[in-house]
């Protein structure tokens, strides 16, 4: 099947674009977007997916302010040619200028949500460490993400108010995925090889001159199998670091983070510490992940469109919707120069399954010894 795409010199297979590599159904190709004031008075977060082997595309705009989280969600029949996979129903990704500005469509008052926003990098696009892990011998990760930081102007109005964005200082941060993780319906897997288990912290920080960016993925035993470190500087090259380590302190009765410190460690061997003040949790089901009803990748008709508020804190942080997060935080760095500085940014958690920081069983909360 030729597309517009077939004439561009862009093809890392031996098929037309919208033909996949894999024959994978969990191949999926994904934005992400977040935005925040500094005083936890606004945050936003978009997620839009495509996945060809499934014929499937989705996005989903998500707005906390007040105490609430106010979400609009979109799914349709994946289009033929890539040119028009960027739009959903009522929410549309922009590429403005590619690996520095994009824009972002939402009209949904129905669900009342509208926006106009910008995001403009800066700092350059970190390629992070390719994910790659495997349940038995069944490939259950595969795939590359990147990450960058920027800040936004705009406009969002929810229900009917608009918040003009230009004067409050919103930062935030964006990702790109592609490749292959669990998307979709679940589908048969054969014989049992594991219990569940996903340990992921994520935490990408903004400073009024550089970010900092880090992450791990560990298994249930504490072995890590995935890791990144970086401190970003605006509109320059990131510094990759050698190694990471972290500090979390557990909610009691949750799988959230009560406080958060991370060690950034150089090639030279020199350390810079992060230490993370939560606000309050984004519930990352507000835009898909994990959601009962409109998770990622799962076939819902030609065009369908739904909405969705939360008052949060959530009453069952527990349950397996809810248990993935993005916990806004005030940040303070460190390092072993002297210098020291005050942000904003977020640590993602999906702790699922044993850890030796205290975590038992499937989704038990915590409890402290």
């Amino acid at each position: 099947m030729l597309t517009s795409y077939d004439d561009f010199p862009i093809h890392q297979a031996c098929v037309p674009i919208a033909h996949s590599a894999t024959p994978d159904l969990n191949h999926f190709d994904r934005y992400f977007f977040n935005g925040y004031a500094a005083d936890g008075s606004l945050y936003f977060g978009l997620a839009m997916g495509l996945y060809p082997n499934r014929h499937v595309v989705d996005a989903s705009f998500s707005v906390v302010r007040d105490g609430e989280q106010i979400s609009a969600f979109a799914s349709a029949r994946a289009p033929q040619d890539r040119r028009d996979a960027t739009t959903v129903g009522p929410i549309r990704v922009e590429v403005v200028e590619p690996l520095r500005v994009h824009r972002l469509h939402v009209d949904a008052p129905d669900h009342g949500l509208r926006a106009e926003l910008m995001f403009t990098a800066d700092s350059e696009a970190i390629e992070e460490p390719h994910f790659f892990q495997r349940v038995g011998v069944r490939v259950l990760f595969d795939y590359t993400r990147l990450t960058q930081f920027g800040t936004w102007s705009g406009w969002v109005e929810i229900d009917g108010v608009r918040i003009e964005i230009g004067s409050l200082g919103i930062t935030g941060s964006r990702d790109r995925s592609w490749g292959v993780r669990p998307v979709g319906e679940p589908a048969p897997s054969g014989a049992p090889v594991a219990m569940p288990q996903f340990y992921w912290l994520w935490a990408p920080v903004n400073f009024p001159d550089f970010a900092t960016h880090f992450d791990v993925n560990e298994y249930g035993d504490g072995r890590r199998w995935h890791e990144v470190g970086a401190i970003a500087g605006h509109h320059g090259p990131a510094d990759m670091m050698r190694t990471v380590d972290y500090r979390i302190t557990w909610q009691p009765g949750t799988r959230h983070a009560a406080a958060f410190e991370y060690d950034l460690v150089s090639w030279s061997g020199a350390v810079a510490t992060v230490t993370l003040e939560p606000i309050f949790n984004f519930q990352m089901s507000g835009i898909g992940y994990g959601h009962p009803e409109w998770n990622h990748g799962s076939w819902r008709g030609e065009a369908v469109t739904g909405g969705q508020r939360l008052a949060l804190p959530v009453a069952d942080p527990l349950s397996r919707e809810n248990v993935h997060v993005q916990t806004l935080c005030r940040a303070t760095y460190r390092d072993t120069t002297g210098r020291t500085a005050t942000g904003t940014g977020i640590l993602e958690l999906l702790c699922v399954g044993e850890h030796p920081t205290g975590l038992t069983g499937i989704l038990d909360g915590y409890q402290p010894q």
